[in-house]
């Protein structure tokens, strides 16, 4: 049987993050044949500048990520919101993933995206705006994989996501439609 991986980028470097917690679950609701791994190191890429991509160059951390994205088969980005928008590590790391254009790691890899914060909002603008950047970076966005948790401050004060019983059956939809974009024939087996 063939093995789904999953790359999750979690755009919360904070250690504790609700973010980083609802990853954390996600790995949970993998089914049979499918592993999910949790990419350490985006803080430590250094912003993109195209003056160091280039061979011989590029940053071990920026290179790191692109070959995590190139040996998976798809993506599941978890984003809080900073202002309005998404934050810079995960932008970022987009930036690093797409490159070179048109050929980077990004290129037709299907990606979900989960949004949460405090906010009732449930970080949608920052969701938003990873969509248009992975769009942009040739990702193939997984529309109905989509997620969106608000209020994380209240509903996950006294516990972590993995002891939700909803928050898991939300995470493994929405890793299920995911796998169903990078592999269908696991899903459909």
């Amino acid at each position: 049987m063939t093995q789904t991986r999953i790359l999750a980028l979690v755009g919360s470097l904070r250690a504790d993050s609700f973010n980083r917690k609802l990853a954390e679950a996600a790995v949970q609701t993998a089914p049979e044949g499918v592993t999910i791994t949790l990419f350490e190191g985006l803080g430590d890429i250094p912003f993109y500048n195209q003056d160091i991509d280039a061979p011989g160059l590029v940053p071990a951390a920026a290179q790191a990520l692109r070959d995590a994205v190139t040996e998976s088969d798809g993506l599941l980005l978890v984003t809080p919101e900073y202002n309005g928008t998404l934050p810079a590590v995960l932008k970022n790391g987009i930036d690093w993933a797409s490159r070179p254009y048109g050929v980077g790691a990004l290129k037709d890899r299907p990606v979900a995206v989960v949004s949460g914060s405090i906010s009732p909002n449930a970080a949608q603008w920052a969701h938003g705006d990873a969509v248009k950047a992975l769009g942009v970076a040739g990702a193939k966005v997984v529309e109905s994989a989509h997620l969106h948790f608000g209020t994380f401050d209240q509903r996950f004060a006294e516990t972590h996501p993995r002891e939700d019983a909803e928050a898991l059956a939300q995470l493994a939809a929405t890793v299920r439609e995911l796998v169903q974009a990078a592999s269908p024939e696991l899903v459909s087996a």
